[in-house]
């Protein structure tokens, strides 16, 4: 990956500690002087409201926390301005986020992804899930945030050290999400607001709606609180993708020898038919074998094309709480959140699908290039080709996620020392694609299409017909010229449940002591199904049927048009294009039926490859102390403890149609300290360090798969539930300086040495070795005999190392007029550097050493805020620089990556009366585009799309 060479050590962490701290007094020597005490005396009796209040509020949980943590804080529903919560995550320093569709999808923490975070929701673990590009359901345990809108919680905290009292599974953070309750409140309390929201690329206006109502009865020991959020939103992304690049010499296409001389790179399995010319990258024109050795060793699209995918999302989200206080000292708090998002996504793509053929016949082996340009970068930029195979295709993807979660909290002073907290409930979340279809026409054997990738990311593509005359296409059975069109039929459904239950004491052992202990109990439960239709290709019975009834193309084809708008396409890129019209042709003979009609056998299978479960239930139990004393005259405190856990793991997954039940115990010790010294005040000097522990993603550890148990071909090809846990040691280091109110400079020096990865590996051993039971082997084969195997295995891990500087402050300064007394700002900088070696092949074991992925050496964030009077504005900004999604990639391409990115939003609302705002929101104004690239050395395209701007205006009141 080319990213810029850096190096650094704790010793250069410590300069940046030093440095950050020096401009930090440097800003403070500007600022107004107030003594401390008067400071101390000001945070007492001055209440600020708004956003600048809720910053003020997550400053005083930062400070008041032993460990290192940050948060984000509401005042009331309407304070967050994101389209979800996982972009309103990204202003917290050291998180990132991916964005899928034009929103937040998932966040990564201090260069850790998805599946090394885990999720709190009202002190509960929970997974919810949601389908993506791919269309299918998260199957892991990354958690999709954007499920969720962000009205309907009042607080988040990232915790990104470990105490023994929190649940273990988390490397690089415990995201805690907490929803508003009665008590939060002094007596009635109700909010309400709406807005309509506007896409510049889709130009359609969407509404959202949130309300909040909350009462205390019984002397306001009894309490009830009920909130929703609504939303609905129509959008879809315009641009290019690859289906990724090929090169023919790295991917299979094997010259022609003659007594070890070479004769020929064309005419073989994963090789061009023929090679006219090629022009190099210093101008000469090849021909004869030079050239088709020019083009055996460049790179080439496999499905080069434009599309457009349109996304109608639905989202709704309840909570309830209630709250009793039957007397002193007891608090009983039920909790339930109830959120749903229905997606229907619709993919349409004008394509070449031959160069995605390598091994037929009729594919890439049929096709001629009859001129060409080949770069610097052994890229063929630009081509000509003869025995083209187009396609023209339409994707429907309905989609839907239900989450709910209860749970119940006591809290019970026992007496002045001793305190006890129980905690109970489940949560369940379902993901439902119960139409994934796929269906296609096509143009066979087109003579005169070309590309040209000179701009890579808008390339230009003539295709040699009309592309809007039906007639131009086919609705083919046959395979005789290329692939048969299809009706492809994939349904799926993803279960993830987790099930609850713990209790924690906590003893004050002296004035400065105190001792706490819990035990707890977590059962999570995941199934994936997925069906298909075992052939995809349209059989020629189903086109003897429609042509019996009278249908023809007209009647399920349609046209997609001003596709473009605002990309500056390349001269003569089609902007509009027949597609097939799914709805159209179910609608005549009904392929969702799961049965067999008139038209054909519809019914769908169970695929092997997306059928397993797991259910992995987890005893764990903590001892912590912690203290607050003081050294000398700084104040000093902390808490030392360890937890110990004991997984247990059962998974099921089928292996060669066979159900396979696996079992697997495992258990970790997981000592934890944090420190808080305040040598001087208001400066605050933070230490952790923890082991700490993850799961493997579940995909791994299935199973299913396929065994070959017939000599000499001895083979298992599966999942691995005997995974031993991710395992790290984590460190951190904080510097923290609270000079006056409101504002924060801080440098935070972190590292993990993470012990272990899991990678896919082909290794022979005996089968007694795997794991799995001898009752798989037949007759005659023995479990001491050698079987080549294809699994996931514990891998070497790596070390990531990284800082955070942060700067928050209000602009009172002495030197500005006193009217710009309003703004103020935030600015935080993570910088991480990491190396891992990824296995590139499962056979040679063959490895690359890259950074981890997800993980962006640099990301930026800023915010500058107005608050003064009636009128409140913030313009924001996060930066995150390249990072790579996928290693190794496919096609013997070493990495997949994705383009750095800079949003830039802005919010403001203007208050009417006490009662009631105004609002304005511009959401994504840079209008940025989804760069995606494969291999590290020549950065080829893979997607390049954009979903357009978002403005949003609306009204808030409240009572």
């Amino acid at each position: 990956m080319r990213f810029k060479e850096n190096s650094f050590n704790f010793r250069l962490l410590m300069g940046a500690a030093a440095i950050g701290l020096l401009t930090g007094g440097l800003g403070a020597a500007a600022q107004e002087d107030t003594p401390s005490d008067e400071a101390e005396s000001r945070q007492e009796t001055v209440v600020v409201k708004g956003f600048r209040g809720s910053l003020q509020q997550s400053l005083a949980v930062k400070r008041a926390e032993t460990g290192i943590v940050d948060a984000i804080s509401a005042e009331d529903i309407a304070d967050f301005p994101d389209l979800n919560l996982a972009e309103s995550l990204q202003r917290i320093p050291g998180v990132q986020i991916d964005r899928d569709g034009g929103e937040g999808r998932s966040i990564n923490v201090r260069g850790l992804s998805s599946d090394f975070v885990r999720v709190q929701i009202n002190g509960m673990e929970a997974l919810a899930t949601t389908g993506g590009r791919d269309g299918r359901a998260n199957r892991n345990r990354q958690f999709d945030f954007n499920i969720f809108a962000a009205d309907l919680f009042n607080s988040v905290k990232v915790a990104k050290s470990q105490e023994a009292a929190v649940d273990e599974g988390s490397l690089g953070a415990t995201v805690q999400l907490r929803t508003a309750k009665p008590f939060d409140f002094d007596g009635f309390t109700f909010a309400t607001g709406a807005q309509a929201s506007y896409n510049d690329l889709s130009e359609e206006t969407d509404p959202r709606f949130t309300a909040l109502i909350s009462d205390r009865w019984m002397d306001g020991r009894l309490g009830g609180l009920l909130s929703v959020a609504y939303s609905a939103r129509n959008t879809f992304e315009e641009g290019s993708s690859s289906g990724r690049f090929r090169v023919p010499a790295d991917d299979g296409c094997v010259p022609t020898s003659t007594g070890g001389i070479i004769t020929s790179y064309v005419g073989r399995t994963r090789c061009y038919q023929s090679v006219g010319t090629i022009t190099d990258a210093a101008g000469n024109t090849l021909s004869g074998l030079a050239a088709e050795e020019a083009a055996w060793n460049a790179a080439h699209p496999r499905i080069p094309r434009y599309g457009r995918i349109g996304y109608d999302r639905e989202r709704i989200g309840l909570t309830g709480a209630l709250q009793f206080e039957p007397f002193d000292g007891t608090e009983i708090t039920f909790d339930s959140l109830y959120a749903k998002l229905d997606q229907t996504r619709q993919e349409e793509f004008l394509e070449v699908i031959s160069f995605a053929r390598e091994t037929r016949d009729q594919g890439f082996r049929a096709m001629d290039l009859v001129s060409g340009r080949v770069d610097d970068n052994r890229t063929l930029v630009q081509g000509t080709f003869n025995d083209v195979d187009i396609r023209t295709e339409q994707r429907i993807d309905i989609l839907s996620t239900e989450f709910i979660q209860n749970s119940l909290n006591v809290e019970h002073e026992v007496s002045d020392r001793l305190r006890m907290t129980a905690m109970g409930g489940f949560s369940r979340a379902i993901g439902s694609n119960p139409q994934q279809t796929t269906i296609s026409l096509e143009a066979y054997d087109v003579d005169g299409y070309s590309y040209d990738y000179s701009d890579p990311n808008l390339p230009a593509f003539n295709y040699g017909f009309d592309v809007t005359n039906p007639a131009n296409y086919v609705f083919s059975s046959s395979t005789a010229l290329g692939d048969a069109s299809i009706i492809r039929l994939r349904p799926n459904k993803t279960l993830n449940t987790y099930e609850t239950a713990r209790i924690d004491l906590e003893y004050d052992l002296t004035d400065v002591f105190t001792v706490s202990g819990g035990v707890s109990v977590k059962e999570f439960g995941f199934r994936v199904n997925e069906w298909r239709k075992p052939a995809e290709g349209v059989s020629a019975a189903t086109l003897a049927q429609l042509a019996a009834n009278g249908f023809s193309l007209a009647d399920y084809t349609t046209t997609i048009s001003n596709f473009g708008q605002g990309m500056d396409l390349p001269a003569g890129t089609p902007t509009s294009w027949i597609i097939p019209d799914l709805n159209a042709l179910n609608t005549i003979i009904n392929f969702d039926c799961n049965c067999i009609n008139e038209y054909g056998d519809w019914r769908r299978t169970v695929f092997a490859g997306e059928t397993r479960s797991a259910n992995e239930k987890s005893t764990g139990g903590y001892v912590q102390l912690d203290w607050s004393t003081d050294l000398g005259t700084m104040p000093f405190r902390g808490n030392l403890g360890v937890r110990y856990v004991e997984t247990d793991l059962t998974s099921v997954g089928l292996l060669s149609g066979a159900e396979t039940t696996a079992n697997n115990t495992y258990n970790d010790t997981l000592p934890a300290l944090n420190m808080v010294l305040e040598p001087i005040p208001d400066v605050l000097v933070r230490f952790a360090a923890a082991k700490t522990m993850a799961r493997p993603n579940l995909t791994a550890l299935t199973p299913g798969g396929s065994i070959d148990t017939s000599p000499p071909g001895l083979s298992l090809t599966s999942g691995n539930p005997f995974l031993d846990p991710i395992r790290s040691n984590n460190y951190d280091l904080s510097f923290e300086w609270y000079p006056y109110e409101e504002a924060l400079f801080s440098v935070a020096l972190f590292r993990k040495e993470i012990d272990s990865f899991v990678q896919r590996l082909r290794e022979q051993k005996a089968f007694s070795e795997t794991g799995f039971p001898a009752s798989l082997l037949q007759p005659g084969v023995s479990p001491s005999d050698i079987f080549a195997v294809t699994t996931f295995v514990n891998t070497e891990g790596g070390d990531l190392t990284g800082f955070e500087v942060t700067a928050q402050t209000p602009f009172n300064f002495s030197f500005i007029p006193e009217y710009l007394h309003g703004f103020g700002g935030i600015v935080n900088f993570t910088k991480i550097e990491s190396e891992f070696d990824y296995i590139v092949s499962a056979t040679t074991g063959a490895t690359v050493t890259q950074p981890l992925v997800g993980q962006s050496p640099e990301s930026f964030s800023g915010t500058l805020y107005y608050e003064r009077g009636p009128l409140e504005a913030r313009i924001s900004t996060t930066w995150r620089d390249e990072y790579l999604t996928t290693v190794p990639a496919g096609n013997n391409n070493d990495v997949e990556g994705k383009a750095a990115t800079l949003n830039l939003d802005f919010s403001a609302s203007y208050q009417l009366s006490e009662k009631i705002d105004l609002t304005f929101e511009a959401i994504n104004l840079t209008d940025v585009y989804d760069e995606r690239w494969i291999s590290s050395e020549r950065q080829n395209n893979l997607n390049y799309e954009h979903t357009g701007r978002e403005f949003v205006v609306g009204v808030r009141y409240r009572y």
